[in-house]
């Protein structure tokens, strides 16, 4: 099954999946044996550094080399051989971090680009991952240049509580809690990791659209889809977050991805005016809340991830970003 990919990019053979943290509906807490980090609303990035050459990839092995080359030369500074693990963030007009300034993100445009590194899973020949992470974030600390591109991720110890209020009142996605003893387990996803939102946002595959009503071009809403398991199963449609230019470059984009058929492995009652598409394109989508029948509610669109494959789009205990 295909997935969008980033110009330029190409499937690593041999990469680092990184740590994954767990969605938790735990409340912000106060705790002297965790730290607290903000939650960045960008793409996740290994960046291996090899006698000065950078190879920096997406956590399922998508390189980004072409996509970012402003960050692979800040990397370039790094004189040490080391791997580090963070998130490519894109800022707005205002200079906040927005994940759809990140999608649409070209290096010539001028947008405000920073990788905001957070481990150190290898520094020259000693593997860190069984450091405690206060220990490796102390490593990391040393080895970053002085660049306003590569940023030592900082956090916040103990009073979650007061950094969790901070995130509020700058409207930022959220924090992240982490154990300050806990090891590094490449492409797994732990308790000692916990993502604390401060809005709900998902991912979800497109998996057909609707006619557009009134004075609207192109489409109506977009109807979405999840996995549980291997079946994909509807998720309800959004229908607003689009502007004139998205409808239509996201209309050019699933028209030649149109099919006869429903996707799904469990259909709906199929409307009338729906164009079904194959389930190649997964977006970000920021809703109130999951219904029982498992379908978004006040949902808006916040654009399309190009860091996904649509397998990974899942409903059960992985289901957040």
């Amino acid at each position: 099954m295909k997935h969008v990919q980033i110009k330029g990019s190409t499937k690593l053979v041999d990469f680092v999946e990184p740590m994954s943290a767990t969605l938790s509906e735990r409340p912000p807490f106060d705790d002297p044996e965790w730290i607290f980090e903000v939650k960045w609303d960008g793409y996740r990035a290994i960046a291996e550094i090899n006698n000065g050459k950078v190879n920096l990839y997406s956590r399922n092995g998508n390189t980004f080399n072409v996509a970012y080359p402003r960050i692979v030369e800040a990397l370039k500074k790094i004189k040490i051989n080391c791997v580090l693990d963070g998130e490519i963030v894109a800022f707005d007009e205002n200079g906040k971090p927005s994940f759809q300034k990140m999608q649409n993100y070209k290096n010539n445009s001028g947008v405000p680009i920073q990788f905001f590194v957070f481990d150190c899973l290898r520094e020259s020949n000693e593997d860190l991952t069984k450091l405690p992470l206060i220990a490796r974030k102390m490593r990391l600390k040393k080895i970053l240049p002085k660049t306003g591109i590569v940023l030592y991720c900082d956090h916040h110890a103990e009073k979650g509580v007061e950094f969790y209020n901070g995130i509020i009142s700058m409207n930022l996605e959220g924090m992240i809690a982490k154990k300050s003893d806990s090891r590094y387990y490449p492409g797994k996803r732990s308790a000692d990791w916990l993502k604390i939102k401060n809005r709900l946002t998902r991912e979800f595959i497109i998996i057909g659209y609707t006619k557009p009503e009134g004075s609207r071009e192109y489409f109506g809403s977009l109807l979405l889809g999840v996995y549980w398991g291997k079946k994909l199963k509807s998720a309800g449609n959004v229908g607003t977050g689009f502007t004139s230019k998205l409808l239509k470059d996201l209309y050019l984009k699933l028209s030649k991805e149109k099919r006869s058929k429903t996707p799904l492995d469990i259909p709906i009652k199929e409307e009338v005016g729906v164009t079904w598409v194959n389930p190649v394109f997964v977006c970000n989508i920021e809703y109130a809340e999951i219904t029982d029948d498992g379908n978004v509610r006040q949902a808006a669109y916040l654009g399309l991830r190009k860091d996904k494959a649509p397998m990974e789009v899942t409903f059960g205990n992985d289901v957040e970003k």
